[in-house]
């Protein structure tokens, strides 16, 4: 082999490899690209819970909520709502913070700000509680404060080591009071029976007295008004609307999850449970449009995105059904999310929401709906509760159902149970 071509294959080799650590490099540059808009996907989730919670927990840690916060009501509205709203923004806000809060505090930027987060809701569960407070809440008077106790159940629920174990040791006794005053609420024979369920739940897992009785008859009606594919009733008749999300379905879900630790669960029925919470995930991510928009249908709609917390649960418990990426469900509920804050006039000029769907709607508010009320729409933030390493935020962003199929691209078929 002559010198001349010896040197033309050296430098062809040569060639051949740094080609290939170009393509490395630009391979691993991609990927690093993807991560880090991925992680901004989080930064902005996390942007927007933020925003809509410091209001409440800034001024009720202070004991200033009720000098602060507006009570805006709907047209018609009904009842006294400025003696329950403030539970209600409280109650709700803390059950869609609580799973981000449970990952805890460490050195990151994320876990210094979870930190401030943690101790802002454990000063204003203080003040929520303490009959000495201004800001002590009404747990009795009327009906509504059964079901804002019950979204503060769930949400210590589910953040048990942040939310419960680090709390002091009169706020403990005080909020095992006020879960216990609710006792003399007679729920609706309704979605109603699950508050009732939820603080009795509560009080088994961190006072070891909860009423067994009332948690069974919630789980059993509900087992009888379950009506097929993924959906219950709310009470003996179908509503269609997003009471299955909003309550019904992760209510179920956190009450039997509580009673399986406790050792008194079925876990059959836990399990049949779970596997109709999938397919109503699976349905709920079938409604969100290519744009981010879904069906305005039902009562209760001022709630926002809350709708979708049953698709923010699956997601979180990573129970999704194995033909829904959790890469595109993330990108789901961003659009939906980011869809409604978008408006000028989500928020007054203190950052309150204020009523309405898109923007200000009173019209759209229902009798019972107040101020308070909209912070259910916290429950789509559920997700944050997955830790940055998990698929759904580490993942490379994937387009939903409904964006596959009206970009004409291939899609899974949809099946009922």
């Amino acid at each position: 082999m002559g010198i001349k071509y010896k040197m033309i294959l050296t430098f062809k080799n040569r060639k051949m490899k740094n080609i290939k650590i170009l393509s490395i490099l630009f391979l691993v540059w991609c990927f690093g690209n993807a991560q880090a808009n991925n992680q901004e996907d989080r930064k902005t989730f996390i942007s927007h819970l933020t925003k809509i919670a410091d209001p409440v927990l800034t001024n009720l840690s202070q004991d200033k909520l009720k000098e602060n916060m507006p009570v805006e009501v709907a047209p018609n509205a009904y009842g006294d709502r400025d003696k329950v709203t403030y539970l209600e923004a409280f109650g709700r806000l803390v059950s869609g913070m609580a799973p981000w809060l449970e990952l805890g505090p460490d050195d990151s930027e994320e876990g210094i700000l979870r930190e401030k987060y943690i101790l802002l809701v454990h000063q204003s569960l203080k003040n929520a509680t303490d009959p000495r407070a201004k800001d002590f809440m009404n747990f009795t008077e009327a009906g509504q404060p059964l079901v804002d106790a019950a979204f503060l159940a769930q949400g210590l629920l589910r953040a048990p080591t942040q939310l419960w174990d680090r709390l002091d040791t009169q706020t403990k006794k005080n909020t095992i009071e006020a879960l216990k005053s609710t006792r003399s609420i007679n729920p609706y024979y309704s979605n109603w029976l699950l508050f009732t369920a939820m603080v009795e739940a509560a009080l088994i897992k961190f006072d070891g007295e909860g009423d067994q009785v009332r948690i069974a008859y919630a789980l059993n009606k509900h087992k009888e008004w379950y009506l097929g594919d993924g959906v219950y009733g709310d009470g003996p008749e179908f509503h269609f609307d997003y009471y299955n999300s909003f309550v019904i379905q992760p209510m179920i879900l956190d009450i039997s999850k509580t009673l399986i630790e406790a050792g008194i669960g079925n876990k059959a029925d836990f399990e049949l449970s779970l596997k109709r919470a999938r397919r109503y995930a699976a349905i709920q991510e079938r409604l969100i449009s290519p744009e981010g928009t879904y069906p305005v249908i039902g009562r209760s709609m001022a709630y926002r995105f809350g709708a979708f917390q049953a698709l923010s649960q699956i997601a979180l418990w990573e129970e999704l059904p194995k033909e829904i990426a959790p890469a595109q469900v993330r990108g789901a509920l961003i659009a939906i999310v980011d869809k409604h804050m978008q408006s000028e006039s989500m928020f007054d000029h203190n950052g309150w929401l204020k009523l309405g769907f898109n923007g200000v709607q009173p019209e759209l508010a229902e009798p019972y709906i107040s101020t308070g009320s909209l912070y259910l729409c916290t429950e789509v933030f559920l997700v944050l509760g997955l830790p940055s390493s998990a698929d759904f935020w580490s993942k490379p962003s994937e387009e939903w159902t409904q964006k596959k199929i009206w970009g004409g691209k291939k899609a899974v078929i949809d099946k009922a149970i």
